[in-house]
């Protein structure tokens, strides 16, 4: 006698087999579209950053800083984000052009890095500067929102 159990459970491990084939597909399809989203609003974040401290607009740059950010300046100093937005504000910096001349975004979840290279060009204490470097941004998405919590900026040597 030939018995077609074997036969069902073949059929139903299959099936079901393609089944979460299926859903993992779908589910790292879907995360892809998400990351490709997140990444595009890290990128408008970086250059809504520049923008604001061009234009010493520390309210913009508080919104898109997380309170406890942790900022690494061109020169080493470390600086908490009210040090960071005072120094933004200072009266002796006038800063003319900020922007990113290239930039990669990565995902992982509820973070993003942003890595990429600056120019910054201003006058600061009566004299002009020009800084050419690399940046490392840190992001975390937290109750829906992208804010930076950590940031270093590395000046390239000439």
């Amino acid at each position: 006698m030939i018995t077609t159990k074997p036969v069902a459970r073949v059929v139903y491990s299959a099936f079901f087999l393609s089944l979460v084939v299926i859903i993992l597909v779908q589910s790292v399809m879907a995360q892809g579209d998400s990351d490709a989203a997140a990444q595009t609003k890290i990128i408008a974040l970086e250059h809504a950053w520049n923008l604001a401290e061009t234009n010493k607009d520390s309210k913009a740059l508080s919104a898109i800083l997380e309170d406890s950010m942790v900022y690494v300046d061109y020169d080493g100093t470390l600086r908490t984000k009210a040090e960071f937005l005072a120094r933004v504000k200072m009266s002796t910096t006038h800063p003319e052009q900020e922007v990113t001349e290239s930039m990669t975004t990565r995902v992982f979840g509820s973070t993003a890095v942003a890595t990429g290279i600056y120019v910054a060009k201003g006058v600061e204490n009566g004299k002009p500067y020009l800084r050419r470097g690399r940046f490392i941004d840190t992001w975390a998405l937290k109750n829906g929102t992208w804010l930076c919590v950590a940031s270093q900026a590395t000046p390239f040597i000439h």
